[in-house]
Formats: structure tokens, sequence, C-alpha cells
């Protein structure tokens, strides 16, 4: 039984880029999954992203859709956002703001949704911000999925890294200047296959 997955994110910088690009593969590993990766629409004016950088950083993944509400109808959807204060970030609550429509018809309703998300700094509010999309989710009627222990790289002492029951993560650095590392990637894979495999069993039932 294949199972419809949507990973759609928000990335500034390209740190949930990569991160999205983790989860899919992770989610392509799960026989029959179809996996679509779709970015929600930019609200910064260009000269502020020029001047932050943010322009050039994001060309890597302009030939990513712009998702619409529409896209959300698939069996499960993996949000991708950074923190902003530890809620999800504007663009990503901007998305959610217009899908009032599914929620009057019912149409997320048992639908599988899993977060995942990156900070600039060790405790910058990971959790937070994914427990405030989970939220939303929750009035829509979906099934949260997180990341079960069995996610070895949640349990790694030996480095800083991101990644917790909530979802995966990543720390960016407050200058952007770290990546995504080999444990976080590792971490967001495993929620690919963890929420493609989820979504194929409630399929098949």
């Amino acid at each position: 039984m294949s199972a419809k997955i949507l990973i759609v994110f928000y990335s500034m910088y390209g740190h949930i880029h990569r991160m999205a690009e983790a989860v899919a593969e992770g989610a392509r590993e799960v026989a029959g999954a179809e996996v679509t990766l779709a970015q929600v629409a930019e609200l910064v004016p260009d000269a502020v992203l020029e001047r932050s950088g943010a322009k050039k950083a994001r060309a890597a993944f302009a030939h990513i859709a712009v998702a619409t509400v529409e896209d959300l109808e698939h069996d499960a959807i993996i949000v991708g956002t950074p923190t902003r204060f530890g809620n999800m970030c504007a663009q990503m609550r901007n998305y959610f703001d217009q899908t009032g429509g599914l929620w009057a018809q019912g149409k997320l309703v048992g639908k599988v949704g899993s977060v995942f998300t990156s900070t600039g700094t060790q405790h910058g509010g990971q959790e937070t911000t994914i427990v405030s999309v989970h939220a939303t989710m929750l009035h829509h009627g979906m099934i949260i999925v997180g990341v079960p222990y069995t996610a070895r790289g949640l349990s790694n002492m030996s480095e800083i890294t991101g990644g917790s029951p909530y979802g995966a993560s990543t720390l960016a650095a407050s200058d952007g200047s770290r990546q995504p590392s080999a444990n976080e990637l590792e971490i967001a894979r495993f929620q690919g296959r963890h929420v493609a495999d989820v979504a194929r069993r409630l399929k098949a039932a």
C-alpha cells in the first residue's frame, strides 16, 4: 500500500532545506512512499533578504515549488520550520492561517503530522517550536508522530546535537555558520522513514 508524503518547509539560510532533503531521503526508503517537497511563500522583502545574505542562500532551493493549501491533502504532512522566539516562523504561520477551509471540511482529520526544526543555539526553543506546530495539527484532527528513542542518535552524548522525541532538529549557530551534522541528518532520515511507515500502515488499515 502506497502513502503520499508531503514535506512542506520554510528555510531562510538553507539549514531547514538540508534537513528536509534528509527527511525525504528517509521517507523514500519506505516501499511505495510517494514523496513531495514544497516550500511555503516568502514574506520578507527582497531588500531585506539581500542585505542579510538570505537571498543568495535561498537560490539553492528556488526550484522547489511553492506550496498551496490544497497540497496538504496527503496521507502525511511533515513540516520543517526554523524557530522564531520559540515559535514557528511567520511564513509557516501564514501558510497554516490559510487552511480554514480545509479545517471546516475536516480534510486533514486522521492525516499523519510531524515536525522538524532548527535553532541558532543549543537551547533556542526547538521543542516549543515543534509543539507550536503540533497545536495547529491537533486543531485539524491530525495524528502526531515524533521520533522514538529507537533512533539511536537521540541518545548521542558525545557531541552537541539537535534531535528530540518531538522531532529532528539542527543547531545553526547564531550567525548561521553551523551546518546540520551527520547525527542530525540521520535523525531526520529516521523521522522520514518512521512517518512514511506509520502513514502506510494507517492507510492499509
